[in-house]
């Protein structure tokens, strides 16, 4: 993860506090851990696996989770003006997290799903791709995950990096990636 991207200003705040907003709505401390699951329920998302997908063929599910699980980690969809994740259930633990934390991040901030196609050999093609909506969106996940709060709770009771993974559900390189960009890392409180 890298935080290159140029963002408009009042970006970075403006994710901050919708963490926050998120976590009120839900009766959620600021500095407490929030499920993505959670957050699809509350925002009217339904998250799906492959195997829920109706009329998807075999050799389709076949390439999706067993020949090429690695090229694809999670797909918004929207019918019927309702948004629908279908996550790779392939990948679990704070990956899985993540992925559904960042599509929900895409809802959140108003992207329209990109589109996505099936080719004739059942690969899924994405026929856009908007890098500053895909950073927009990497941002926002990282902050609902762990807001600026949760990261100085977890530095200021001295949290093993094992144990702050475990509470909030998010992967070493997400834990990481959030001390560093917020500057906690080297903070002394």
């Amino acid at each position: 993860m890298t935080s290159k991207a140029a963002f408009n200003r009042g970006f970075k705040a403006w994710c901050e506090n919708v963490a926050v907003q998120q976590r009120k709505a839900l009766a959620l401390e600021p500095f407490e851990a929030l499920d993505p699951f959670q957050l699809a329920k509350h925002l009217g998302v339904e998250v799906w696996t492959v195997d829920q997908v109706p009329g998807l063929d075999s050799e389709t599910r076949e390439v999706l989770l067993k020949n090429d699980p690695d090229s694809w980690s999670a797909v918004t969809l929207s019918f019927n003006n309702r948004d629908l994740v279908i996550l790779n259930p392939t990948q679990t633990g704070g990956r899985l997290s993540s992925n559904l934390m960042h599509e929900l991040s895409h809802i959140v901030i108003g992207h329209r799903p990109a589109r996505v196609d099936v080719s004739e050999d059942g690969y899924l093609m994405l026929n856009s791709f908007n890098r500053a909506q895909e950073d927009e969106a990497k941002w926002l996940c990282g902050c609902l995950l762990l807001p600026r709060e949760a990261l100085l709770k977890i530095r200021r009771r001295g949290s093993a990096f094992l144990e702050a993974r475990k509470d909030y559900g998010v992967s070493k390189d997400m834990l990481l990636f959030r001390m560093r960009v917020t500057g906690i890392l080297k903070s002394k409180n």
